[in-house]
């Protein structure tokens, strides 16, 4: 079993074989290209499907929401680089530490969280960093 990385809460009950310490095996796999991707860097959750061959981003979010506690879960964000929802803050906290490039909102959005600068922030999933 997985130890926590910052564990967002799980959306759903989780899977009985979570439970007997057991991942799926697609599970494991999203969870295993969330481990490769460097700090300061994300991948959406279609390009960890499209590397891994299999599922969509649908099925990455899943897997992200009931197991991505174990894994650096903020490293795997939606294509338009808001950050996720209800857990916008610790994200925040993750990227300003790992120095992951944000876009910083103007004057007239005093108060809301930045997005990523997808552009600058993206990993291929190559070696390059």
């Amino acid at each position: 079993m997985r130890e926590s990385a910052g564990e967002p809460p799980a959306h759903a009950e989780e899977p009985a074989a979570e439970s007997a310490g057991e991942l799926p095996a697609y599970a494991e796999r999203v969870l295993d290209v969330a481990d490769r991707i460097p700090p300061g860097r994300v991948m959406t959750y279609g390009d960890v499907a499209e590397w891994l061959g299999e599922g969509g981003p649908r099925q990455v979010g899943r897997v992200m929401s009931l197991y991505g506690g174990a894994a650096p879960w903020w490293r795997v964000v939606r294509s338009d680089g808001t950050l996720l929802p209800g857990h916008e803050l610790r994200a925040l906290g993750h990227y300003r530490e790992e120095g992951t490039p944000l876009r910083e909102r103007g004057p007239a959005a005093d108060g809301h969280v930045p997005r990523l600068d997808m552009r600058r922030a993206r990993w291929d999933g190559t070696g390059e960093q």
